[in-house]
């Protein structure tokens, strides 16, 4: 998915760095490669239920960071939904980043700054493609815990997109006086949304980083991944922690194909980031596993032989740095959302559900 602003890339350079190209987002899992267009804080604080007790001295002291609360109420994250589509449809037409830079943090601040940058820059009077995004049927997956950070997930349908997709997005705030924004922003088929466990009041649980019920753990997942693909064919680390898909074991193989071809090198280097906005979170379904969201961080260079020229698409161009002589840096920031299954199941491979990635700075040598 695109966020509709413009950014294509053309037939070059693009279209051989690591199969992806600037501002594309993935289709789901079975229904193959696909454009989206687009991408909340809200500033009313979740009233949390203190618990008091009485010292020795006989001075009150509020315990409510301890207690398992509701992350936000329905009306709450039905507004901060709202909020978020008004500040991206605005950072859209305009391509002004700071119209929505309250509303997104994490691995899609990344991934949505640089589209609105590079549609700055190549179309300085806004987006000529402009259509406003209407995300609708919203459902809301409200977990319960103590303390801060504090989450929920919203399950919407959205006016872009194949019809037969849902969008997932990550609302997250650090502290009460702090607004919702969203994290991360995934498409999966309809069909491919689990089950969550829910308490009588419908309310979800999530999962602790270090869950060790899961065949990976959250916290563990960017590092498994980044593992998996520096792997060589089947045989490689880690061939068994993933299932086989179009972000696992295709993904790995055009790369190796793609590594040295004639005229030009590629080199690639991959990192989780699990820090801050960028931490994994991820809710219990009712099988027992998991639906995990987690980012990763992805290094291409392209080393050019004398007298072959790196052909810079303008897209590209738009976020470059450095002088192009003969090698290219690209970097891009991934979010994505997997079914991590319980190590009681049957079936150990964790599952990509979506990954959205997005060509977020390149340098030049």
């Amino acid at each position: 998915m695109s966020r509709d602003r413009g950014v294509r890339s053309r037939r070059g350079l693009v279209e051989r760095t690591g199969h992806r190209q600037l501002g594309t987002y993935d289709r789901p899992r079975r229904l193959g490669g696909g454009r989206l267009g687009g991408h909340g804080r809200f500033a009313l604080a979740t009233a949390s239920v203190a618990v008091l007790s009485v010292t020795a001295s006989g001075c009150v002291v509020v315990h409510g960071e301890r207690e398992i609360v509701p992350t936000t109420t329905r009306a709450d994250a039905a507004r901060a939904l709202g909020d978020f589509t008004d500040a991206y449809n605005k950072a859209d037409k305009t391509y002004d980043q700071a119209a929505d830079a309250e509303r997104v943090t994490g691995a899609l601040r990344d991934i949505d700054g640089a589209k609105l940058r590079a549609g700055r820059k190549n179309s300085p009077d806004g987006n000529p493609s402009y259509s406003p995004l209407k995300l609708t049927d919203a459902k809301f997956t409200i977990p319960e815990k103590a303390g801060w950070p504090r989450w929920f997930v919203a399950d919407t349908a959205a006016n872009k997109g194949l019809k037969s997709t849902r969008w997932l997005l990550v609302f997250t705030r650090s502290d009460a006086n702090d607004v919702w924004a969203v994290s991360y922003l995934t498409i999966v088929a309809s069909d491919d949304v689990p089950e969550f466990k829910k308490d009588k009041d419908g309310y979800a649980q999530t999962v602790p980083a270090d869950d060790a019920a899961l065949a990976i753990a959250p916290d563990e997942l960017g590092e498994e991944y980044a593992s998996y693909l520096k792997a060589k064919g089947s045989a490689g680390t880690g061939d068994e922690a993933f299932a086989p898909g179009r972000h696992t074991s295709v993904w790995r193989s055009d790369r190796e194909k793609d590594a040295n071809t004639p005229g030009l090198a590629r080199q690639y280097i991959d990192e989780p980031l699990s820090k801050g906005d960028y931490a994994p979170v991820g809710l219990r379904t009712t099988d027992g596993g998991a639906l995990v969201f987690f980012a990763t961080h992805h290094y291409e260079k392209q080393t050019a032989a004398p007298g072959v020229d790196l052909d810079v698409d303008p897209a590209v161009q738009a976020l470059l740095t450095g002088e192009v002589k003969s090698a290219l840096t690209l970097q891009r920031v991934s979010n994505q959302v997997v079914l991590d299954p319980a190590k009681s199941a049957s079936d150990q491979q964790v599952k990509f559900l979506s990954r959205v990635d997005g060509l977020t700075s390149v340098k030049g040598e």
